[in-house]
């Protein structure tokens, strides 16, 4: 007969076996599953590396462009394909650029969109959403001591203290590039130029615009900073502002002025508008030394608006000719079929 310590040795290893053979199946069922991920996971690994763009690019293609219905969710920002569907030729390319549908918020073609870099006067197009986001079309604002002590380009007769149509002002600013007249709206609006571009910073982080910073309502300091990419997006908000659409698209302007003669006689810097170039209804240009020059120019032709963001560029003119001319050959501002 075993006696009870025998029995008790027996038991204990009995357990011991049990919890050995328990361990081992765990063992195996972890090793099993480790290895499914990993064979899942080359397989995808290689999937990738036989896709179009890794063979070209030797990096793997970027996630799929977002449905129609995600990118209305987006905003105003632009999706950006891993695919050119525009390829201009360009022997001495801008620094960085963006070529894209205004209407569908895609890109169809993109150098170093997400560079952040000086963009001079192109900061006139946040200052002239905020101006009319705060503004109605009839109201008068005064040209104040700060706006006639501006550097760089201007209008150049504002009368120091009158009270002048703050249309007026939005025309000066935007198609003569007048540093006076972004000073005089920007205090007409925040009460200082200080104010306005706390202001115009806060539009751009509502916005989602991560590349963008400001420093002045104009654009002269080298620290007013963006990208392509967040340009593109500024450029479909302001081209949806009635008040701005109506002022970029106009090749030269004559508005009454409280000065002699009575008029205010403007012509626009933008160099499509100037070539006469067919379709082109906006927007900005911009130079300084540190940033060069740059250009938001945007054409509709056949039912399709393009817009081109172009910095530090060469000769934003040619360029932006020679890269719409392509763009449209291509078919891109062919119209929709009917239904």
């Amino acid at each position: 007969m075993t006696s009870p310590l025998t029995g008790g040795k027996e038991r204990r290893s009995s357990r011991r076996r049990i919890a050995v053979i328990a361990a081992t199946l765990v063992f195996l069922a972890t090793a099993v599953g480790v290895a499914f991920v990993a064979v899942n996971a080359g397989r995808e690994f290689a999937r990738r590396l036989d896709s179009p763009t890794v063979a070209a690019t030797g990096r793997p293609a970027s996630p799929p462009v977002p449905s129609p219905e995600r990118r209305a969710s987006l905003g105003p920002a632009v999706t950006i394909p891993p695919e050119h569907s525009v390829r201009p030729r360009l022997n001495d390319p801008p620094r960085a650029a963006i070529l894209f549908d205004l209407e569908k918020g895609e890109a169809l073609w993109s150098r170093r969109p997400r560079d952040v870099v000086p963009i001079a006067s192109l900061a006139k197009i946040m200052s002239a959403l905020i101006v009319v986001d705060r503004t109605s079309a009839r109201e008068r604002a005064k040209v104040t001591r700060a706006a006639l002590r501006y550097s760089g380009s201007g209008v150049g007769v504002l009368p120091r203290g009158r009270r002048v149509p703050v249309e007026a002002l939005l025309h000066g600013m935007m198609l003569v590039s007048g540093n006076d007249a972004a000073i005089a709206l920007a205090d007409h609006v925040a009460g200082s130029e200080r104010a306005f571009v706390k202001i115009m910073n806060r539009r751009a982080a509502k916005l989602g615009l991560s590349c963008t910073h400001f420093r002045s309502a104009y654009g002269l300091e080298g620290s007013d900073r963006s990208c392509a990419a967040d340009l593109a997006a500024l450029t479909r908000l302001a081209l949806e502002e009635p008040r701005i659409a109506r002022v970029v698209r106009k090749r030269e302007a004559a508005i009454r002025f409280p000065i002699a003669g009575g008029k205010l006689f403007l012509n626009s810097t933008n160099p499509l508008l100037r070539l006469r170039y067919r379709g082109t209804i906006g927007l900005k240009t911009g130079y300084t030394e540190r940033a060069g020059r740059t250009y938001v120019g945007v054409v509709r032709r056949r039912g399709r608006t393009l817009g081109l963001v172009l910095l530090d560029s060469p000769d934003t003119g040619r360029q932006a000719k020679h890269i719409f001319d392509r763009a449209f050959r291509a078919g891109q501002g062919r119209p929709r079929a009917r239904r």
